[in-house]
């Protein structure tokens, strides 16, 4: 894939708080920690509820909630408008269908919850929420901590190690994008349905990367 795809960002109607190029920088730093931890009490009530789990638009408002208070007016609500993906191909649906397709990606993950795998739902999670794009800003960070969330609820464990996969996509975006546009490109082929000929990339990635996070955490145990 070009480099042009390792620039790719949005641009949406948006109400910016903070101008202060440093403060901004602090406050998203504060907020990836509140939201990782987020993540983490809605994994830890799913095991407590002996792996009863409902992916709601609720919880994706409420993680993008966390991702870009204090930074975005419009943080923890679906975007007014229209959006443009910059370096990308697609072109994010209208601001006024953006909740009934957030419902219909929820029905998606709860009525295959017991058919399909871990891998597969947090792939369609990730891959969807991006090509939806319904928030202003934090699209990125929403789909990433939402993709992980379901990845743990499903498996019922709150992952170990300290490279998790949100960690690896920061730190190389490239094969992330590239998925992405692989994803969009496979639902325009599969004719606009959503199933599991979607985002086989998208799986191969986040499986690799599950791996790596998994191997390094046996590294640091023995070390």
């Amino acid at each position: 894939m070009n480099d042009e795809l390792r620039v790719r960002h949005s641009e949406a109607e948006t109400a910016s708080l903070i101008s202060d190029p440093v403060e901004k920088a602090e406050k998203e730093a504060a907020n990836a920690l509140l939201q990782a931890d987020r993540v983490k009490e809605y994994v830890l009530q799913c095991i407590d509820r002996n792996g009863k789990f409902k992916l709601r638009p609720s919880t994706l408002l409420d993680l993008n909630r966390c991702a870009i208070e204090g930074l975005d007016a419009y943080a923890g609500s679906w975007r007014p408008g229209g959006v443009k993906i910059n370096k990308s191909k697609h072109s994010p649906p209208e601001g006024h269908l953006v909740a009934e397709l957030v419902e219909d990606l929820c029905d998606y993950v709860n009525d295959n919850w017991d058919g399909e795998c871990a891998i597969h739902l947090s792939a369609v999670v990730m891959w969807r929420l991006n090509w939806i794009h319904p928030f202003t800003e934090g699209n990125g960070r929403t789909s990433r901590a939402a993709s992980y969330l379901v990845l743990c609820a499903k498996e019922q464990i709150l992952l170990p190690g300290g490279y998790s996969i949100p960690e690896q996509i920061v730190e190389n975006r490239t094969p992330y994008y590239e998925a992405l546009e692989d994803g969009d490109y496979h639902f325009g082929e599969n004719g606009g349905l959503l199933n599991s000929d979607v985002v086989p990339m998208m799986e191969d990635l986040l499986a690799g990367m599950l791996a790596k996070q998994l191997t390094k955490r046996h590294q640091n145990a023995t070390a």
